[in-house]
């Protein structure tokens, strides 16, 4: 019974957290209708996935032997061709196409970032490790579950010893039970700590004081295991929304190539890259010591409660305002 579950357990904990949990979710498009949505893969089978928009709401795209699938064009036009099993998740893109009967979206187009699509498989391949510790995990488990079989097959057979035998196979049950915490925590990550970098008006290059703290980011990281580095990256209210997004994307990866480039912080170490351009601002716009603050980089340092209990995590770390 007790090796029926963890087989079960499993299952859940790889596959149906990121696939079943999203199709509770996804909303219903209307037959026939034209549809082009923006956002990011989030879920990914044989010929489909799921994309969330950057209002949060979920979409499940369909792929068709016609579905075009391309990197973008640079500045002579005409982008890369890419398989539709190349796709993978954290992959920004925009998906145009037909709601079907089954109220999904038949992709008639897909495109994305040549940039967007090296780090999105790069960071996709950090789910192998965890695979692998969930393996050994299981391996672990099943030996223990063994022991308590035995043990309990003692304490029927051992009349006077029942008692001593009973206890010894609880405290197995309990090491299960506490195997079964850690392998569901794997993929819990939680805020250990978080950094904000400034930026000056229409600058995405990294001050030295905005190195400095990248410096302390790097170091703290690399004094954990299972850690992964989110980055997002926002803009003032000055110029065209489309001007600050580009531009707090820009910021975004400029923190990303430091990391990367200067302390060496593996790519798939980088769990996710967005840029919000003047959304989500943290001071009035109408000031330019408002201003000063919006043009930011949010960088949070995420542990995996999994492989990281004896780490005091903040769950929700309060980010200074005047940094």
């Amino acid at each position: 019974m007790l090796k029926k579950f963890s087989a079960l357990f499993l299952a859940i904990f790889i596959g149906a957290v990121s696939v079943y949990a999203q199709d509770t979710q996804v909303r219903n498009l209307t037959g026939g209708q034209k549809y082009k949505i923006k956002g990011t893969v989030v879920a990914k089978d044989d010929m489909s996935f799921i994309i969330r928009d950057y209002t949060g709401v979920d979409t499940r795209v369909m792929i068709e032997p016609s579905t075009s699938i391309k990197t973008k064009g640079g500045f002579f036009g005409g982008g890369d061709r890419i398989a539709s099993t190349q796709i993978v998740r954290g992959l920004a893109m925009e998906v145009e196409g037909r709601g079907d009967t089954q109220g999904a979206l038949t992709a008639s187009k897909i495109r994305f970032d040549k940039d967007d699509f090296r780090v999105a498989q790069s960071i996709e391949t950090r789910v192998a490790p965890a695979e692998n510790r969930l393996s050994q995990t299981e391996e672990n488990q099943q030996r223990l579950s063994g022991q308590i079989d035995e043990l309990l097959a003692i304490s029927n057979a051992a009349r006077g010893g029942a008692k001593a035998a009973q206890e010894t196979a609880d405290a197995a049950i309990a090491g299960v039970n506490a195997t079964n915490q850690r392998i569901s925590a794997l993929d819990d990550y939680v805020v250990q700590s978080a950094e904000t970098v400034n930026f000056r008006v229409n600058s995405a290059v990294l001050s030295p004081e905005a190195k400095m703290k990248l410096d302390q980011v790097a170091q703290a990281a690399m004094q954990l295991k299972g850690y992964t580095i989110e980055i997002t990256g926002f803009a003032s209210a000055e110029g065209s929304a489309q001007r600050n997004k580009v531009l707090s994307e820009n910021r975004a990866r400029a923190v990303i190539n430091y990391l990367v480039e200067t302390h060496n912080i593996p790519l798939r170490r980088i769990g996710t890259s967005f840029g919000f351009g003047a959304l989500q601002a943290v001071a009035d716009n109408s000031t330019r010591e408002g201003r000063e603050q919006n043009r930011r980089v949010e960088v949070k340092l995420m542990v995996s409660r999994g492989l990281n209990q004896n780490v005091e995590v903040r769950p929700n770390p309060v980010i200074d305002d005047q940094q």
